[in-house]
């Protein structure tokens, strides 16, 4: 009777083995410029959690990151699954803040306080679904480009707004892999 506890043991142990997420690294990173009209790089990343079809578990993923060469300003996009989601319409989004942000893209479906959107129009839309090709909508820009924090000046500005989303077309790495690993920003154009 051991011997089968045994082997049912290894079944259910190899079941869970296949079972097991394929964790992966996203990203892009494209030129543009921010609202004062200087050409910066711009990276997007996030992290993905991907089940087999069959397994009971859904793909998890993390928020997507948007940063700006020389700049402190980080957007993080959730869409609905997310605990983190914030209120300012449906699918991929990050809310502007009040006090740093003014929109100054107004559009259709585009709910008030909602300053980047990925898939505009899609409000179904989630990260896990994204794919390697998206859309990113930019409706805001800083109040302040530039914030005296103490004795220091912080740059908090951050890809131009459009009424016509940038492409962006991103890489998938698996997690912890030489591919995975981000484009660094070349600090030495923020000397400027």
């Amino acid at each position: 009777m051991d011997t089968m506890k045994s082997i049912v043991l290894l079944l259910l142990t190899s079941v869970a083995m296949t079972g097991c997420a394929s964790y992966y690294t996203h990203f892009a990173m494209f030129p543009a410029e921010n609202s004062q009209g200087a050409t910066r790089q711009v990276r997007v990343s996030w992290d993905t959690a991907e089940y087999p079809g069959w397994w009971f578990s859904d793909n998890q993923t993390t928020s997507v990151k948007v940063e700006t060469q020389c700049s402190a300003r980080v957007w993080r996009l959730y869409d609905d699954g997310h605990d983190q989601a914030v209120d300012c319409g449906r699918g991929i989004r990050a809310c502007g803040d009040k006090a740093l942000d003014w929109k100054v893209v107004a559009l259709p479906g585009l709910d008030a306080s909602a300053c980047m959107v990925i898939n505009p129009g899609d409000e179904q839309a989630t990260i896990a679904g994204m794919g390697d090709r998206f859309d990113l909508l930019v409706a805001c820009e800083p109040t302040r480009p530039v914030v005296q924090k103490a004795d220091e000046k912080v740059n908090m500005d951050y890809l131009r707004a459009s009424s016509v989303p940038y492409t962006v077309y991103a890489r998938k790495a698996p997690r912890g892999s030489l591919r995975a690993r981000l484009p660094e920003f070349d600090d030495s154009v923020c000397d400027d």
